[in-house]
């Protein structure tokens, strides 16, 4: 065991990270080592989920410090995840965010491919009030829905902009692909991760049924 490893199983935010994201894969949210998981370390680093690990067996060393200086990432120790350009730009967009989260279950990879739009307005759902900053099923909650590509720095800058124009509603679909959401806290982050895919399944058991979107 090397020094970094054996800093990374006493880290406790490692330890949350892991614990969180086996959680998340006993939910069938993450098949086929899909998705990836990040906690911030500080201002302009992050512990991100190595590339290709099965996350329902994550420990500690699965997780790498990646920096960032705006779209330039470093990583000493090994390859991150595809995607973690994406969790450096929320990082950078709010400094508040402490963790974001990634998934692929099949109820959002379907409902990103069957909605055109670039949002998607969920309303009349008491359990809307899981999203930070909603009080009431009365009130119209979008999330925005970008389509897909394997130019992650080109999506970000994406994100980037459209979070520019307004703040996203700590979460977000990539059309085909999966959910994003993220959290001031792990217990926050994981709030919303439960909170958007409850909304996502019930709308698409609603179409389902209506055949309307």
């Amino acid at each position: 065991m090397n020094h970094m490893t054996h800093i990374q199983q006493l880290n406790p935010n490692a330890v949350a990270l892991c614990s969180l994201g086996r959680w998340i894969a006993s939910r069938h949210w993450v098949p086929a080592t899909g998705g990836n998981f990040s906690i911030r370390q500080d201002e302009n680093t992050a512990l991100v989920t190595a590339s290709g690990r099965d996350k329902g067996e994550l420990s500690p060393q699965d997780l790498l410090p990646v920096s960032w200086q705006q779209e330039e990432l470093f990583s000493p120790l090994g390859k991150p995840s595809a995607e973690t350009a994406l969790h450096a730009q929320l990082y950078q967009l709010d400094p508040a965010i402490k963790v974001v989260l990634h998934t692929h279950s099949v109820a959002a990879t379907v409902f990103s491919r069957i909605i055109s739009t670039e949002q998607y307005f969920f309303s009349g759902y008491e359990m809307q009030k899981a999203i930070t900053g909603v009080t009431s099923h009365e009130q119209s909650l979008p999330l925005a829905i970008f389509d897909n590509t394997q130019n992650i720095p080109a999506l970000a800058q994406q994100v980037k902009h459209c979070w520019q124009t307004k703040p996203l509603n700590f979460g977000l679909l990539v059309r085909g692909h999966g959910l994003y959401v993220w959290g001031y806290s792990l217990e926050q982050a994981k709030r919303h991760l439960e909170g958007w895919e409850f909304l996502i399944n019930c709308e698409l058991e609603r179409i389902k049924l209506t055949g309307k979107p």
